[in-house]
């Protein structure tokens, strides 16, 4: 299949590792353009040199932007464009809210949790959206949590934002259908990156166990009886953002080797 990336121009935000790193890479290994973010410089020059030497595309390129900055938000995007002439492709990312139950939060919480993980994928997409109608042409993934299926124990800021993304993409998708804007949201289940790392060291020191008890425990929740891989999760993104994908929007798609229950 002709995913048709080649050359395309694609941004992806929060990319120096975990799950943005390995949707970046796949979108190289497509021949596509790369543009990616993060907060720190060291990471992004670090990335984007593993990318190009693992894809062999020396079209990876990174800028620095902190997701709570409208500002930068604003600066990622107009490099973007001055770099490779548009975005064809925005993927929205940012990492997750911290762990805990409604008493552990304070507003401050909750307000960090609004602004990184709802806010700044409005104002990503605000920002890039005149790109894409200029073209009448332009997809759209949001990179979520399973909790926009189903609620996870112990992470009640993600729980609460999350769904908040599905609302605004469905909405959105009908929006932006005449200019051929396609926009769709998945969410990881248990995928081995550093975030899913984190909150088992944080329940393996809250249980008294130790981390491959927990990681033990939760593989058998699964039932596919392993943690996903990141690369095995950027290949559906990648396949949604393309030219192949021509009629899919507006919808949500859980990659979570059967985990989740819920319809």
């Amino acid at each position: 299949m002709d995913l048709q990336l080649k050359g395309k121009s694609v941004l992806v935000t929060a990319a120096s590792k975990g799950l943005g790193k390995a949707i970046a890479t796949e979108f190289a290994q497509e021949g596509a353009n790369v543009l990616i973010s993060s907060r720190s410089e060291s990471s992004l020059a670090s990335t984007v040199r593993e990318i190009k030497k693992k894809t062999g595309n020396e079209n990876v390129s990174y800028i620095v932007c902190d997701m709570k900055n409208t500002e930068e938000i604003r600066q990622m995007a107009e490099h973007a464009v001055s770099v490779y002439g548009t975005v064809d492709v925005l993927v929205n990312n940012a990492g997750g809210p911290p762990a805990g139950k409604f008493a552990d939060m304070s507003d401050e919480d909750w307000y960090h949790a609004f602004e990184l993980n709802l806010l700044s994928f409005i104002r990503t997409t605000r920002v890039v959206i005149p790109y894409m109608k200029k073209q009448e042409i332009g997809h759209i993934v949001n990179i979520a949590s399973s909790s926009i299926k189903q609620s996870l124990d112990n992470l009640i800021l993600s729980n609460t934002m999350r769904p908040a993304i599905v609302g605004l993409a469905k909405s959105l998708a009908r929006e932006l259908a005449e200019d051929n804007i396609l926009i769709n949201t998945v969410g990881p289940g248990t995928i081995e990156t550093d975030r899913v790392l984190e909150l088992n060291q944080k329940k393996s020191d809250k249980q008294g166990v130790s981390v491959e008890e927990v990681k033990q425990e939760a593989v058998q929740q699964i039932p596919m009886k392993r943690y996903g891989e990141p690369d095995e999760f950027a290949k559906a993104i990648v396949f949604l953002a393309s030219g192949a994908n021509t009629y899919i929007t507006g919808q949500s798609l859980i990659i979570d080797g059967g985990q989740v229950k819920a319809l």
